[in-house]
Order: C-alpha cells, then structure tokens, then sequence
C-alpha cells in the first residue's frame, strides 16, 4: 500500500553503490526509514531531493514500522538549499535534527514538532543564519518533551528570578534546575547564569514566532542561555553535544 506525506530530510546514508537509506521527519508517520533506490545516479528520478533539510511531498510503500519502505515519489516543496550551502552554518542547523534523533522514536507521530522544525527552518532560510532561531527550537522542544530545564526559580528556596535583587544564580546540570546563591552548597557540575538570561528565557517561554522575527536580542544573552541549554541536553543524553561541535 502506498502512503502519502509531507516530510523533511534528517539523513541520508548510501547503501551499495547508488542507493542510499534516507531518514524522514514525516509529519504523519514520525520519523521513519525508506530505502531511496538508485538516486545517486545521474538520471535518477529523486534529484536533489534526498538532501538534509529539504521540505518534500513523499510517497512510499510498505508498512513503515517493520520492513524498511520503498520511497517511491519525492516532490519538493521547499529545497532549503541555504541551510546546507556553508559546512559550518550546516553544522550548526543540524542540531536541530539531533534533537529529533535523539528524542523522538521511530515511527511515532508527533505533528507539533515537525511543524516546529519545519517552521524554525524555513524561518532561518529566510532571515539567514541565527542563533536565537536555534535555541527558540531547543527551548520549545524540550518543553513539547517534557525536558524543558527549570529556571524559573531556585529549587530548593522557591524564590522566583528576579525577586530580592538578586542577580546571580546557579545552574546544576545534574539537577536541571536553578539555585540562587543563598541555596548553592555542594553541588557538582555547575554553572553560572546571570539573572538577565533568566529572564530572557522566561519571555523566549512566552514568545510564539512572530515576536522572534521581529526581536533583535543581545548576543551575551543568547550565548549565555545556548551554552546552558547544551550542556542540560549533553547531560540527559549522557555524550557531547551537539555532536558536530
């Protein structure tokens, strides 16, 4: 039976000397496996279409949850050729599909976030390379997953940010969760994060995409809050990350 989808490409691998297994965000099906045959050929009825990030109509046969499916159509609706024009602005946009591999199963529906990625990357395509595009993605998508870090108050005292002037706080990546500098003891794995980017997390929790577009935010905040974010992922999945750094 023949099944029909939007999809965007996370991966491809070659197979033998001219097929290739390529990875999908599918928006109905989750993330799934075909097997693309032949499209490395110069003649190949795929084009370019099997590359990472492009947004595609697919069609495939077999049943997607056991046997690897047969991709038997592949339409471009979006090439989102920019993402991968440059190695390095590559490298940094493909953080985005780790987090899909890492976190989602296969063959598990999830539409919420592939449209949060496909709309993250069109949105980059468009305005060119962004970091606050990137950890808008992480900070959305770990909250869909439930893994969203705790920052908006010290853990063990409640005392919400901002509160008391204070302007320092604590973050512990083996705890996930914020502490102000009355409450830090013996904690390992910590780092420090200015009130400033907590707060800048707290309104990037409550900005839907439109207000991104039209913000211009401070370099130090988004440095400061990417490196915390990365380093609460690296210490749920328990390797580096992003792995491309």
């Amino acid at each position: 039976m023949i099944k029909r989808t939007e999809a965007i490409v996370l991966d491809n691998k070659t197979y033998l000397e001219a097929d290739l297994i390529v990875t999908y965000f599918t928006r109905k099906f989750g993330i799934l496996k075909v097997f693309a045959k032949s499209p490395r050929k110069l003649k190949s009825r795929f084009g370019s279409s099997l590359e990472p990030f492009t947004y595609s109509n697919i069609s495939f046969l077999g049943k997607e949850g056991t046997n690897l499916p047969k991709l038997t159509q592949s339409d471009i609706i979006l090439p989102l050729q920019s993402l991968r024009e440059d190695f390095f602005i590559f490298k940094k946009n493909y953080e985005l599909i780790e987090l899909c591999l890492r976190f989602i199963p296969y063959n598990a529906p999830n539409e919420e976030i592939f449209l949060l990625l496909l709309n993250t990357l069109i949105s980059i395509d468009i305005t060119g390379d962004s970091d606050l595009w990137r950890l808008y993605y992480k900070l959305k998508f770990l909250n869909i997953t439930g893994l969203l870090p705790s920052l908006e108050s010290c853990l063990k005292c409640g005392i919400s940010v901002g509160e008391n002037n204070i302007k320092k706080y604590i973050f512990s990546i083996s705890e996930g969760a914020v502490f102000c500098n009355k409450c830090i003891n013996q904690q390992s794995n910590l780092v420090a994060i200015s009130d400033s980017s907590l707060k800048f997390f707290n309104s990037l929790m409550r900005w839907n995409s439109q207000t991104i577009k039209r913000i211009k935010a401070p370099e130090k905040l988004i440095w400061e809050l990417t490196r915390l974010v990365n380093d609460h992922i690296e210490n749920i999945i328990g390797m580096r990350y992003p792995l491309s750094s």
